[in-house]
């Protein structure tokens, strides 16, 4: 018999009438079943966040920050059961998911260091007029209000973690929604807050169907939206409550241009590494995987020699196998859809050098050239270990090729010019620019987030508590300045 895990409403433990079951991506077996929260339920939660508001809100920040600081050390000391878990419900090799594990470590580490320092004040004299003679004002930053974060499936500890730290950290009550297919590894973080002294209300874990959140999403004790998602759904909700505050972490199809000055065996031997890699991992389900690679034609043929190459050498099979560097997608649908993209883009002309073979929920690494601008792969995120290769000529065509796209997250740019690296920052539309190394770089502490249909607002621990705030300023008059 499946254990059924039970869901956390207000800080406590609690169980609805019904269940749904998770299964592995990998071989179909029941991984654990979970409770539903009825809408009464819901409702409970809710308004447990928003009568406990103004009290978290005024909670001492060693309060918030020992808390943060637990659950980064328990996430240490259960390491390996937990990514034994997010393997097991997303299909993630196992050596992916310790690193994941080890990222929330960081983030609940950072977010109690940050909680420790946030809200410190900034005076300002407004003396500088006649006016302001006497008075000083102190600004200061107050939670917005309860946050509804909606996390996804491709990273299902960490991500949850980018929602709930830095709304502990800046005294802002949550609710937490999963994903569907990986509950198991949000619900862990539960466990965690539970052992802390946190305020009864100021968060909950609630596991709520898909067809259930546009309730949650309108109801008004709810101001700040936390999303990371498709950009479909993203800017839907955005467009629903067009007076709330939403951080929306969308899609991407990042870019790797690797130019002309990137040209010894040791650059490209290591360029081609980390596309192949980093094109792959996660099963290509990560928004700043390598999707595109833009290539001069000066090192073009050695690269793309060097890339298949690499791309072959990625072992698939088993996500609980420490060899295994690519595992399955998070369902067979998800395959299926990769497949197809490939198959349309293959018949309009592309070239397909290795891989375009499905298996179940697995795909075979993958990679393209020649592929037509307009066919679904080149417009889209893929979300699938698929990469294209296209040949450019000179700095500036990389970078519209680069730019030529709706999508704009994060981009890597292979070159040895810091003059380069400085234009590139300048030129290129996306929230991020990594010089020698590919797109998919990101630490947790740093601003994360997009341009153009990529998102809005940023993500890191200390840009996520700024969006989740608001500037307060306080006058004070009659002072000998």
């Amino acid at each position: 018999m499946a254990v059924t895990h039970a869901f956390w409403l207000a800080g406590r433990q609690a169980t609805g009438d019904d269940t749904f079951d998770v299964t592995s991506p990998w071989d179909g077996r029941l991984v654990g079943k979970v409770s539903l929260p009825t809408d009464a339920q819901v409702e409970e939660a809710v308004a447990a966040a928003y009568a406990v508001r103004d009290e978290f809100a005024a909670t001492p920040a060693h309060v918030r920050a020992a808390a943060l600081d637990h659950v980064s050390r328990r996430l240490v000391e259960r390491t390996e059961e937990i990514a034994q878990l997010i393997s097991a419900e997303n299909g993630k090799p196992i050596k992916w998911a310790r690193g994941e594990v080890g990222r929330a470590v960081s983030v609940f580490r950072f977010a109690a260091e940050e909680a420790r320092r946030f809200n410190g004040g900034e005076a300002q004299r407004l003396d500088t007029d006649a006016g302001g003679q006497g008075r000083l004002a102190l600004t200061r930053r107050f939670p917005k209000g309860v946050v509804l974060g909606i996390a996804p499936f491709n990273f299902p500890l960490n991500l949850c973690a980018h929602k709930i730290a830095p709304a502990i950290a800046a005294g802002a009550p949550i609710i937490l929604k999963p994903a569907p297919a990986t509950p198991l590894s949000g619900l862990i973080i539960g466990d965690l807050l539970a052992e802390t002294e946190l305020p009864a209300g100021s968060w909950s874990i609630l596991p709520v169907a898909n067809d259930h959140m546009p309730a949650l999403v309108q109801d008004e004790r709810l101001p700040v939206i936390s999303f990371t998602g498709s950009e479909k759904v993203g800017y839907a909700i955005m467009d629903s409550v067009p007076r709330k505050h939403c951080t929306l972490e969308l899609g991407g199809n990042g870019a790797a241009v690797v130019l002309g000055d990137y040209s010894s065996d040791a650059d490209l031997d290591w360029a081609a590494t980390r596309i192949a890699t980093f094109s792959n991992y996660q099963g290509g389900q990560s928004c700043i995987s390598v999707q595109r690679v833009i290539a001069d034609a000066a090192v073009y043929d050695r690269l793309l020699t060097r890339i298949v190459a690499a791309v072959e050498a990625q072992v698939t099979g088993d996500p609980g196998d420490d060899k295994t560097d690519v595992g399955p997608l998070v369902s067979e649908a998800a395959a299926q859809r990769v497949e197809a993209w490939v198959q349309e883009a293959v018949a309009a002309g592309a070239t397909l050098l290795t891989g375009g073979e499905r298996d179940g929920a697995s795909y075979a690494p993958t990679v393209l050239t020649d592929v037509p601008a307009d066919t679904t792969i080149s417009c889209e995120e893929v979300f699938g270990p698929v990469l294209t290769v296209t040949k450019v000529d000179g700095e500036a065509a990389a970078f519209a090729a680069a730019n030529d796209s709706k999508y704009g997250l994060q981009a890597g740019v292979f070159t040895h010019d810091v003059q380069v690296a400085f234009r590139a920052h300048r030129a290129l539309e996306v929230g991020g620019v990594v010089i020698g190394d590919v797109p998919s770089y990101r630490a947790d502490q740093m601003p994360y987030g997009g341009a153009k249909q990529s998102g809005v607002g940023r993500e890191g621990v200390k840009f996520a508590m700024d969006d989740y705030t608001y500037e307060r300023v306080l006058v004070l008059t009659g002072l000998a300045l």
